[in-house]
């Protein structure tokens, strides 16, 4: 295969997300994300502040790209990251479409034919959320994920009132759906090591497959000890950007699924390490997806070839605006994701969409309780 050189690096606000193309010379063109969600524009300049370094560069060494990018900062987050996984996405399609593979095959080959994937449900009241996971049932979905929590939760003037309201909607989900489906359970952070110990015991005669984030993910070692009190496996990672903060989780013992975002944490080339890292501590991997069919094609190529994988966050994608990104979706049957054949990351862009959605900007809501105080989302 000839050398080819990187000529041109492209970003693309869309809708509530951040695409990027790179061009070569030979006339491949990468696509990837970037996944610092609700923050696109200053992902949007992070991309900006490494194309200089990026134009003609030969794209294939993607780990040599990513280290020279990432020691170059004197401060890593969130942001670098989120722009680095755009970038290691986008290199990882090129080099799948110039060999004429799919990544999972530079990747060590297929481990699966198809990706098990959960679908997100909800509702306001109890019955809307019993109706809606009866509905993704119907579709073939045989795992879905919900919020303990109403909206509003933070109103709630005792806790055990908002415990109540907890094992009461977990309860009517599991009776809707019954033993044929998974539950998995999102609290998305928003109670302390102490509460989310006392609502998980509670929960676990409905025997969720996962309880997410019971609280914030800034302290290993603690959420270790809600693991250690709580007879139901723990899945986190979400907010994760490097290897070394999984690294800590696991040596906690405090997840028993760990869940990288592709377009957050280093691209396929750094949620391959963190999926190997989990493998050898015999924990599963439950890719974080709420982005574009961008990060879903990318967490599909990793699913495809790793050996420790559960599930796959799926928000869906029959519906605009996401349904109209590709040229061709996903295949979705029965609640499974095909692993597509074609090279790289298996779909291609519609030109026409890319100027039909304008963008939306992420408005500041973090929630207010009934004392006025800030409270954790």
């Amino acid at each position: 295969m000839k050398r080819t050189k990187i000529e041109k690096v492209e970003t693309i606000l869309w809708d509530r997300w951040l695409l990027i193309r790179i061009y070569c010379e030979d006339g491949t063109v990468g696509v990837g994300e970037g996944g610092v969600h609700g923050w696109q524009r200053p992902t949007e300049t992070m991309v900006k502040v490494f194309e200089p370094y990026l134009i003609g560069k030969d794209p294939s060494p993607i780990e040599h790209h990513y280290q020279f990018l990432y020691r170059s900062s004197h401060f890593m987050g969130s942001v670098i990251q989120g722009a680095l996984s755009a970038v290691d996405i986008a290199l990882w399609d090129i080099k799948g479409k110039r060999l004429g593979v799919p990544i999972y095959e530079l990747m060590g080959g297929k481990t699966r034919d198809r990706v098990r994937c959960y679908m997100h449900v909800g509702g306001d009241s109890v019955d809307d959320l019993a109706a809606s996971a009866i509905a993704a049932a119907k579709q073939g979905f045989t795992a879905v994920r919900f919020s303990a929590f109403a909206p509003g939760y933070w109103m709630h003037k005792a806790h055990a009132e908002m415990e109540e309201d907890a094992v009461t909607r977990v309860g009517a989900v599991r009776e809707a759906v019954g033993s044929d489906v998974d539950i998995c359970v999102e609290i998305h952070r928003e109670m302390n090591p102490a509460e989310s110990t006392a609502l998980g015991r509670r929960l676990e005669q409905f025997h969720p497959y996962f309880y997410e984030d019971p609280m914030l993910p800034d302290s290993p070692a603690i959420m270790g000890d809600v693991q250690d009190h709580v007879n139901i496996p723990i899945a986190t990672g979400e907010r994760f950007t490097t290897i070394f903060e999984y690294q800590q989780l696991l040596e906690a013992r405090a997840t028993s699924y760990v869940r990288p975002d592709l377009c957050l944490c280093g691209g396929l080339s750094g949620c391959k390490k963190v999926a190997a890292m989990a493998e050898a501590h015999h924990v599963k991997v439950i890719p974080h997806n709420p982005l574009s069919p961008i990060s879903t094609a990318a967490c599909v190529q990793l699913d495809a070839c790793i050996p420790n994988f559960a599930l796959q966050e799926y928000t869906g994608e029959s519906e605009p605006p996401k349904s109209d990104l590709l040229m061709e979706p996903l295949e979705l049957i029965d609640g499974y994701l095909t692993v597509p054949d074609g090279p790289g990351l298996g779909v291609e862009l519609n030109e026409e969409a890319l100027t039909s959605h304008p963008v939306v900007d992420k408005v500041l809501d973090s929630p207010i309780g009934f004392d006025g105080s800030v409270a954790d989302r």
